[in-house]
């Protein structure tokens, strides 16, 4: 197997540099707790040292939590949109006046690079800016077409849902534990978050920025603890949940949001593809996969695993490939050297160590990487190209959720589409290549929610106009656009009838109503401003 090259930390990152402990005390603070409660070490994945306690929260907290947001929304939903809307406007200029110190955090609760950690205070800016600036016209009420045109005037009015629930994995601390809120937020509505235990101090120090771009206490309510525990009791009070996670987790939320008829938006699994063309450029090409696969550490809902490169051009492909993947390099230094940062817990890195195993011991080749990382850190993986995968192996359609990325050699166009949708999954995909036309032929007819061209993933995710999500398995729902805000909703219908009642008038007999009736509506078919 090969090496990659490294960097090792001259002193703990976490005590040489990092965020101050007092942070982290005055953030554990925060979660809500209605009496003494046990806590939970977070332990940094860049050394495995403790960080801080959060509490471990219960399920009478859970309540007590729900019961605080549902009071403050009323008067939370009262205030103009604007003024809702300027929490976001200060909150995106705080996000980089903390720049560097939540940065720091980023990366030593995660564990990832710090150019990976800079893509969730950007991506978490460009979504406050976006439903701070669209937010007014994405709810304002419309006019609609009436049941008769003239005689119906109807308007469609948009209300918040109350409370949402939002339970947030560990891969994108940021990202994922506030950016599905800021909507729900500016919408009306009141909001709970339970973020995972490696993310949450991230999550707490996102919520505090909130707090002070404006954010009323009482609207955004934190518990910490086990999910498995404090899940049930959160769907159990909230009006709308919102769950970013594995498939199999998102199927036991939508069974026990189920019987109380409330809705749901889930961000589920994915084994996402990347498709190059035959005539893309080898240099542009290589270099977008590296990054669309090795992002975050591969732990990226949307990262590729499978890679399908045309067999004319495979060889070249892969030997680029593998030689890049092997000089990327390997830190847990809080600074920008990095390409790649540590796996975030043994858990994980057991997973990614299965299966890479696993492939090998079925016939698989490694072409870079494939081994752990010790002398860098604790959790540290190489990144890992694998070739001759197949069905027989884990890594083949199961998620690995880590820095390792399949090869396959393919013939036509028609082929790899039936090989990239063969799949329970439906979350991202990618396609490469030069002649633009083909590329959008080939990415339209991907079953997946979001497909980049020429790009791995960034492309569809950071246009935050456009709303993204899975097909099949990789979920339901969507975030960004309109529909990102829309679902916090709760959509209404107001029409008001004038001069002639929708049933016969007075006591005109009913048939020679139906006579008029069906003159009009057939006019009205009949002339385009009117259908």
């Amino acid at each position: 197997m090969t090496t990659t090259t490294q960097e090792k930390p001259k002193a703990s990152p976490v005590l040489a540099g990092g965020p101050a402990p007092d942070m982290f005390r005055r953030l554990a603070g925060m979660p809500v707790v209605t009496g003494k409660r046990e806590t939970m070490v977070v332990h940094s994945p860049l050394t495995l040292e403790p960080l801080g306690e959060i509490p471990k929260c219960t399920e009478a907290d859970v309540v007590e939590a729900v019961r605080r947001a549902r009071a403050a929304q009323p008067a939370w939903a009262a205030r103009p949109i604007r003024e809702r809307a300027r929490v976001l406007f200060e909150f995106h200029k705080l996000l980089f006046r903390n720049e560097a110190a939540l940065l720091d955090l980023i990366q030593v609760e995660s564990g990832k690079a710090r150019r990976h950690a800079f893509e969730e205070i950007m991506d978490t800016a460009g979504v406050a800016r976006h439903y701070a600036v669209r937010a007014e016209r994405y709810l304002k009420p419309r006019r609609r077409r009436g049941a008769i045109p003239l005689l119906t005037v109807t308007h469609e009015l948009h209300h918040p849902v109350g409370v949402v629930g939002a339970i947030s994995p560990w891969n994108f601390p940021l990202i994922l534990a506030i950016t599905d809120l800021l909507p729900a937020l500016v919408a009306g509505n009141a909001a709970v978050l339970k973020p995972d235990r490696r993310g949450s101090f991230t999550a707490l120090r996102a919520v505090e920025l909130l707090r002070e771009a404006g954010l009323p206490p009482e609207v955004l309510q934190v518990v910490t603890g086990e999910g498995a525990r404090l899940g049930p009791p959160l769907i159990a009070g909230v009006d709308f949940i919102m769950f970013t996670g594995s498939t199999a987790t998102g199927k036991t939320i939508a069974a026990e949001a189920a019987p109380r008829l409330i809705g749901y938006s889930l961000e589920l699994g994915g084994k996402n593809p990347l498709i190059v063309l035959d005539d893309v450029d080898l240099d542009q090409a290589v270099e977008g996969a590296l990054r669309g696969s090795f992002v975050g550490a591969g732990q990226v809902c949307v990262s590729i695993e499978r890679l399908y490169v045309q067999e004319r051009i495979f060889d070249a492909f892969a030997e680029r490939f593998a030689r890049a993947t092997r000089e990327l390099k390997l830190s847990a230094a809080l600074d920008w050297s990095g390409d790649m940062g540590s796996i975030t817990s043994e858990s994980q890195l057991h997973t990614i160590e299965l299966h890479v195993q696993d492939a090998v011991a079925k016939g698989a080749r490694v072409l870079a990487g494939g081994r752990r990382r010790p002398d860098i850190g604790p959790l540290f993986f190489e990144p890992t190209v694998l070739v001759h995968v197949t069905p027989a192996m884990t890594c083949y359609a199961h998620e690995t959720f880590g820095p390792v990325v399949s090869l396959y050699p393919y013939r036509t166009v028609d082929e790899v589409i039936e090989r990239a949708n063969d799949t329970p999954y439906g979350l991202n995909a990618a396609v490469w290549g030069s002649d633009v036309r083909r590329a959008f032929d080939v990415a339209r007819r991907i079953r997946a929610g979001s497909v980049n061209i020429n790009e791995g993933y960034g492309a569809t995710w950071a246009s935050t106009d456009s709303p993204i999500g899975g097909f099949k398995e990789s979920g339901m729902g969507r975030r960004h656009g309109a529909e990102g805000i829309l679902k916090y909703t709760e959509a209404q219908t107001i029409s008001r009838q004038r001069w002639l009642p929708l049933s016969a008038p007075g006591d005109m007999p009913y048939q020679r109503w139906a006579r008029i009736m069906s003159w009009l509506l057939n006019l009205q078919a009949r002339i385009p401003g009117l259908r």
